[in-house]
């Protein structure tokens, strides 16, 4: 077993995986513009947090999940229902004027970390994806499941995420001049992420009905 290699993969393919726009990378961008970039580390650190465990189930539990697709599906249930919710909120609820004038924010930054775990606990995606990928490195003889090849994966997937989300809070603090980085683009973009996957939640579950 390769302990670098599977660090490496497990590096690339979480990496890869959380480039596209999503609940928690566009919330790391909105939380650094609105409150600075240090509450948007915060939050990162607090969604990867939890990444940890959600890695470390799914190749602890790898197997098991896809033996058994009832799990599954039980997940994708509950993830389409919160999904759903928080794209009603940011589409219909949030706010969408700006204030000009600095108010202050009485958030602190451990808050931010507590929020960052929130929304990545309520992000059930990441366990099936991570059992997938898990699953297919050990076929190719490279990952066994003992206590290093888990802390190796389990180290390469928080590490890419947590790179993931710290280029998008530098790219859209380069553009924040611009009219998609304002508040009302950004509510409506999370709002717009989270209904498609929503929507393409609903899909799978009933093709699978």
């Amino acid at each position: 077993m390769n302990i670098t290699l599977v660090f490496f993969v497990s590096f690339l393919t979480t990496f890869l995986a959380t480039l596209p726009p999503g609940l928690l990378n566009m919330t790391a961008a909105k939380i650094s513009l609105k409150e600075g970039h240090t509450r948007g580390v915060m939050f990162s650190l607090g969604a990867c947090f939890i990444i940890i465990f959600q890695a470390s189930i799914a190749t602890i539990f790898a197997r098991y999940l896809t033996n058994h697709p009832d799990v599954i599906e039980i997940l994708r249930l509950v993830a389409l229902v919160i999904f759903a919710l928080i794209s009603v909120y940011f589409l219909f609820i949030a706010k969408t004027t700006e204030k000009e004038k600095k108010d202050v924010d009485v958030r602190s930054k451990t808050s931010r970390f507590f929020h960052g775990m929130f929304l990545s606990a309520i992000n059930v995606f990441p366990i099936p994806f991570q059992a997938y990928v898990a699953i297919s490195i050990a076929s190719l003889g490279l990952l066994k499941f003992h206590n290093s090849g888990i802390a190796a994966y389990v180290s390469g997937a928080t590490s890419g995420a947590f790179v993931a989300l710290y280029i998008y809070m530098v790219f859209f603090d380069k553009i924040k001049d611009r009219n998609v980085a304002s508040q009302k683009s950004m509510n409506y973009l999370i709002g717009f992420i989270t209904g498609l996957v929503a929507i393409v939640t609903l899909l799978n579950v009933l093709n699978d009905l």
